[in-house]
């Protein structure tokens, strides 16, 4: 069977223009603080967030396997970015993203899609709950408005910031961040198919002139192939230190890239089902071409998608417009986005921590059995404590153990709608 689209499908693209057109502009101005913020996050600058959100979004929408997924970087992916931009800095992040783009196509190839992404309950609720504390652990600096320390592990530098603003006294960056963090939790929940996250983050761009608080730099976009491309190619030497890391990416983009999809194929039963492999080419194309131009390693991301089908899209057209919209919303107004105070950006991603885990579904597994809640909480302490590559292979291991001595039932993850969001 052909990974590749078909002369139909993109005939199929120009069915119903105008409802889609409407789902891409809704999409497009949910996905720009998150772009912004996750890029940021990650250490590559808001630039690269935006950078992957049009080219991976653009690339993974029109040769995925499904009409309705939206792809960018998520919050997910960078927890794993942030420490290999710590230890080898943009040039590692670029050659992983290509060498994760590269496993997902030979995944592609071989057929694995349709298996990749069947694991534990409670491991994927360990994973997304450590994930969540992690990225809100990773945000407080920029919500308190002070300099990330650079010693200790991220719960000694969330506490280090956490001093450094009770010393200082001054509360505007956290006052302006938790407004930010409540009125996206609210207002997603009331509102589901507006932009809330958006116009948040522009009343605060607004009192941010009168605050002067910091604000984002969004810098040169896109950024130029010769630019980096010689020092991109020179982290080749390293190579050998990056293969655990670009497998760390390609797994959780293609674990993430296919649970959106079921997502999405449950709130359009009408529609065709998503295609596995053809999902894991669509998401290999794009991290692949990204890196070129500076982008981040991007996945499927589950919140933008269920906002695009929400919005009444009929096809994979709505993503499509979304990222071309997305790079003129920011190449034609980048000054007034550079005004963004960092301490909103930080307030959104807080809160789309937040969306990520459900509680129900966490007391759910917790009350299953010991052993699950046994796996759930190990997960997710190694995950904040050492990284999400640890959490993953100690909780897999330990439900390995457990599921061979029959002390924990296997439930394959397939009853989820919102594991590892945005």
């Amino acid at each position: 069977m052909s990974l590749l689209p078909t002369g139909g499908e993109l005939l199929n693209l120009f069915k119903s223009p105008g409802q889609n057109l409407l789902s891409g502009v809704t999409v497009a101005l949910v996905a720009l603080p998150l772009a912004l913020g996750f890029g940021i996050a990650s250490g590559m600058g808001a630039q690269a967030g935006i950078t992957a959100a049009v080219i991976a979004g653009f690339l993974a929408a029109l040769f995925g396997g499904s009409n309705f997924q939206v792809s960018g970087p998520t919050g997910a992916m960078t927890v794993v970015l942030i420490p290999i931009y710590a230890n080898f800095s943009t040039d590692g992040i670029l050659l992983v993203g290509l060498g994760a783009g590269l496993i997902l196509l030979v995944a592609a190839l071989v057929g694995l899609g349709h298996h990749i992404h069947r694991l534990p309950v409670s491991l994927i609720e360990g994973i997304t709950a450590g994930i969540a504390i992690v990225i809100i652990l990773q945000q407080l600096p920029a919500a308190f408005g002070v300099t990330p320390p650079t010693d200790g592990d991220l719960p000694q530098k969330a506490w280090a910031a956490l001093i450094e603003l009770i010393g200082s006294g001054a509360f505007g960056s956290l006052a302006m961040s938790a407004s930010v963090a409540a009125l996206v939790i609210f207002g997603s929940h009331r509102f589901q198919r507006l932009p809330v996250s958006l116009v948040v983050v522009v009343l605060a761009t607004i009192v941010a002139q009168v605050w002067h608080l910091p604000l984002a730099d969004v810098g040169a976009l896109p950024p130029s192939i010769g630019s980096f491309s010689l020092n991109f190619f020179g982290a080749t030497s390293q190579l050998s230190a990056l293969i655990v890391p670009m497998l760390s990416v390609a797994a959780l983009a293609a674990l993430e890239s296919l649970l959106s999809a079921k997502v999405a194929d449950r709130m359009k039963p009408d529609q065709p089902p998503h295609d596995s492999d053809r999902e894991l080419f669509g998401q290999a194309i794009a991290n692949l071409v990204t890196p070129f131009f500076g982008g981040v390693p991007s996945t499927a991301a589950l919140a933008r998608t269920a906002v695009n089908v929400r919005s009444g899209a009929t096809n994979r057209l709505a993503a499509v417009v979304a990222s071309v919209l997305l790079g003129i919303l920011v190449l034609g107004f980048s000054d007034l986005v550079s005004q963004i105070p960092l301490a909103a950006l930080a307030g959104v991603l807080i809160a789309t921590a937040t969306h990520m885990v459900k509680l129900s579904e966490l007391w759910h597994v917790m009350r299953g059995s010991r052993l699950d809640a046994l796996v759930l909480t190990a997960t997710a302490i190694a995950t904040v404590a050492l990284d999400l590559t640890t959490g993953l292979f100690i909780g897999l291991v330990l439900w390995l153990i457990l599921r061979k001595s029959r002390l924990s039932r296997a439930e394959p993850l397939v009853d989820q709608d919102e594991t590892l969001g945005d």
